[in-house]
């Protein structure tokens, strides 16, 4: 078992199937020393544990919720990475992260939701899993997901 395998392991976390592309993309690509991986939703199972909004009026999606769903989403990234690594231990760091939150229109905390996923990533990778990030706030996302999350990793 490698070393974040093992990191995971801890966390109580394993790397889910990968979802299939529900376009033409592929999940994850590597050009020389970076991965990039497509938009990840927060699938559990192949199916999303929400849809709709994230806000705080009555019926859209609780920001802390989505939180969680955004963690979620950054693991599924990782998972979409390992099909093109021998291991995610060839991970050098985390280099960005794009966050999208399907947002109420009075709704301005993208930014916490999207640490779900930030968060994760330093648990898993320790300083290595610092990275640039963007948390942007969008109308809607592929399916009606709350959120959608990206990486940038650079490997060896």
């Amino acid at each position: 078992m490698g070393r974040v395998e093992a990191r995971l392991a801890d966390l109580g976390l394993v790397l889910p199937p990968v979802a299939a592309p529900a376009g033409s993309y592929l999940p994850a690509l590597r050009s020389g020393s970076l991965v990039y991986t497509a938009g990840q939703l927060p699938f559990v199972d192949g199916v999303l544990p929400a849809t709709g909004k994230v806000g705080t009026d009555h019926g859209s999606v609780d920001p802390d919720e989505a939180r969680s769903y955004a963690a979620t989403c950054a693991l599924n990234a990782l998972a979409a990475a390992a099909t093109v690594l021998d291991s995610l231990d060839d991970v050098v760091r985390v280099v960005k992260l794009t966050g999208f939150v399907a947002s109420d229109p009075a709704f301005t905390g993208q930014p916490g939701v999207i640490n779900g996923a930030s968060d994760l990533l330093a648990e898993i990778f320790g300083e290595a899993g610092r990275h640039a990030r963007s948390a942007v706030g969008v109308a809607v996302l592929p399916l009606d997901s709350p959120v959608e999350v990206e990486l940038v990793l650079e490997v060896r």
